[in-house]
């Protein structure tokens, strides 16, 4: 009875940091477009703005990390810890798990590119800082695809919205810098 309970309460919590490492995800990637930008406002300057994506940035990071981590200590679906990093090789919804290994995958390589931007060129960091825009997408269709959540017209709502914050962001004007 204690390991059936256990179980339910990974796949839980498995569910429940899924749908927040998404939000959260979405956050950062929007508040990194409309840093990018420039956007500005006399209530969020630049450096605010800035230290929020940071932030949520770690958030992120942390809820993402205990999606995964759950995941793999689930025993019902078996996924081990090299089908996290190395797509595809899931013997359970390969595709789906696939593609939230290949977003995590770039994930890492922007947090990474983000602990040691001191260490790099600019141009490198930009350029690593560009998968977020790859990984985002690989993974609301990891979510939507391997998500037992999507019957839920709650989830499917917060997804939508993600997407067009998302997208929305993305079509904010660049605003040239003042110096």
């Amino acid at each position: 009875m204690i390991a059936a309970t256990s179980t339910q309460a990974l796949w839980y919590i498995t569910r429940a940091t899924g749908i927040v490492a998404l939000l959260l995800l979405s956050a950062t990637v929007v508040l990194g477009i409309v840093t990018s930008v420039r956007f500005r406002t006399p209530r969020w300057p630049g450096f605010a703005l800035a230290d929020l994506h940071r932030r949520v940035s770690v958030i992120a990071v942390v809820f993402l990390g205990l999606h995964v981590v759950t995941t793999v200590v689930d025993p019902f679906a078996h996924i081990g810890w090299i089908a996290t990093v190395i797509p595809f090789t899931s013997p359970y919804r390969p595709l789906w798990l696939g593609l939230g290994a290949a977003a995590l995958d770039l994930w890492i390589a922007v947090a990474l590119s983000s602990v040691v931007r001191s260490r790099i060129r600019q141009r490198t960091w930009r350029a690593l800082h560009w998968l977020a825009y790859g990984s985002w997408p690989l993974a609301v269709v990891h979510g939507l695809g391997t998500g037992t959540d999507t019957r839920l017209s709650w989830v499917d709502a917060l997804v939508g919205l993600c997407v067009a914050a998302v997208v929305s962001a993305s079509g904010l004007p660049r605003r040239r810098p003042p110096w």
